[in-house]
């Protein structure tokens, strides 16, 4: 059994919101720890790794470690309705997960049913990254925006102190070049030059829940999969995307 409590329920839905990006359902693992959960998309060519520490809620009691199994866009469509100022409550009951959310003069509970989800991948890939870039969150959204003008996967590419955004398709080419500690490219480290292309629709959602004037990181390795990490807060997020293959 557990009880767990988060004074702003909106919060919990933008990290929520990170996860229903890419999966449909999924289970989290609540332990003394915190709240974490693993899981590849139905098309097995990406990755989700989530975890977030028990500091980040105001009431965190659990008796032992336990697995909820959700269907996650149900989840996400009832945090959703949260209200500002709400706090949210979760618990266990029974087979189903009750949330409650508190306003100032309010409560309103829902129950979802736990579902028995298929066991989700234990480690993440173990990769020797050739290079890795810290940029500006809503920078990285804006050239992605760019690349879809053209295409429906976007490039990547590394040199010693630059990052290039690729794009190609029957309506043109787009190239964009950000050098290192400029506007958009915070940090980078390149141990050797990287080219690699992905799904452009993968990436946007992977990205969608970053919050604004943050920043996140890309790790490459030519030929391999990408890494995007960012924070939501006390969260960790981070996910693997395979290379875009021509067919």
């Amino acid at each position: 059994m557990f009880e767990i409590k988060i004074d702003d329920a909106r919060y919990w839905k933008s990290c929520v919101d990170s996860i229903v990006s890419l999966i449909d359902e999924g289970s989290f693992n609540i332990t003394k720890e915190g709240i974490s959960l693993k899981a590849m998309d139905p098309s097995s060519i990406s990755m989700i790794s989530f975890s977030i520490p028990n500091k980040a809620f105001s009431k965190y009691e659990i008796d032992k470690s336990s697995v909820v199994g959700l269907n996650l866009e149900n989840l996400g469509k009832i945090l959703a309705s949260s209200r500002q100022g709400e706090q949210l409550v979760m618990k266990e009951s029974g087979s189903k997960l009750v949330l409650e959310f508190i306003g100032k003069n309010s409560k309103r509970r829902y129950r979802l049913p736990m579902i028995d989800v298929k066991k989700e991948p234990d480690r993440e890939p173990k990769i020797e990254f050739e290079s890795v870039v810290e940029l500006k969150s809503d920078s990285v959204k804006e050239i992605l925006k760019d690349a879809s003008l053209l295409s429906s996967h976007v490039g990547f590419k590394t040199e010693k102190d630059s990052f290039y955004m690729l794009a190609k398709g029957d309506a043109g080419e787009l190239e964009e070049e950000h050098v290192n500690n400029a506007e958009m490219v915070k940090k980078m480290k390149v141990t050797k030059p990287s080219s690699v292309t992905f799904n452009l629709d993968y990436l946007e959602r992977m990205i969608s829940a970053c919050p604004q004037n943050s920043s996140m990181t890309l790790s490459m390795k030519t030929e391999d999969p990408i890494r995007i990490e960012y924070k939501i807060g006390d969260a960790d997020v981070s996910y693997y995307l395979a290379p875009y293959m021509e067919s």
